[in-house]
């Protein structure tokens, strides 16, 4: 499974888990970052990503727009680098079901 990390995630988030998640990306590698979420959800859904992030503007779209893209609801607050990567790495079972989940749109991680 490829997660697309959204800019209000530290990009330094990625070596850390790709051994778990193969092929993820930053939006930052993507010249994404300051893009509205329009062009980062298309880009997601063109290229078979799940989108993770603790916006609830992504929340709201999946909410309207269904999947693809599905995405993963970080609602963590200000919190560290190391404790996202913690609870990537904690739900990868969780994470791996819901992208094989036919009719879940949205995880939300707590």
């Amino acid at each position: 499974m490829k997660l697309l990390l959204d800019e209000n995630l530290s990009d330094r988030i990625i070596p850390r888990i790709t051994d778990l998640y193969t092929d993820s990306v930053h939006v930052k590698t993507l010249a994404l970052i300051e893009s509205e979420d329009v062009l980062i959800w298309e880009y997601a859904k063109a290229n078979d990503f799940v989108i993770v992030s603790k916006d609830s503007d992504f929340h709201q779209r999946s909410l309207l727009y269904g999947h693809p893209p599905k995405f993963i609801y970080l609602r963590v607050g200000n919190c560290p680098t190391s404790r996202i990567v913690q609870i990537l790495r904690d739900n990868y079972v969780t994470i791996s079901q819901f992208g094989n989940a036919q009719q879940e749109s949205i995880l939300v991680l707590t």
